[in-house]
């Protein structure tokens, strides 16, 4: 997956925008390069979890040809899936799951299946 510049300035603005919470969003897949991100809100408001709250209508992009990526940060911990990630995965399973370490600027993707959790390439531009 490539995630060029301009997206990932998108989700660290957007993590640092939402601290000390977790910030989440779709990043908008067309192959496998981010052409844009979208911000959600974190209903959970918690430094610890998140609650993905999006504009309905960004479901519909998947008609248009877009893969669909969460997105979320956490403040410190390494930017791996928490046990709470993966208890929770919900409609995120199999899709590309990407998170950003506040702290470091550490950004990888990953992808959870029946709770295993295996790393994805990625790349910037």
């Amino acid at each position: 997956m490539v995630i060029p510049a301009e997206v990932r300035a998108a989700l660290e603005d957007h993590a640092r925008a939402e601290a000390p919470n977790e910030a989440c969003g779709l990043v908008l897949l067309r192959g496998e390069r981010a052409e844009r991100y979208v911000p959600g809100r974190n209903a959970a408001a918690s430094p610890y979890r998140y609650e993905l709250d999006i504009d309905p209508e960004v479901w519909f992009l998947e008609d248009e040809g877009y893969e669909l990526a969460v997105f979320h940060s956490h403040l410190t911990a390494p930017a791996r899936p928490s046990r709470t990630d993966v208890e929770n995965i919900g409609l995120w399973e199999g899709r590309p799951y990407v998170i950003l370490t506040l702290s470091t600027g550490e950004l990888r993707a990953w992808q959870i299946d029946f709770g295993q959790i295996s790393p994805l390439t990625l790349t910037g531009e």
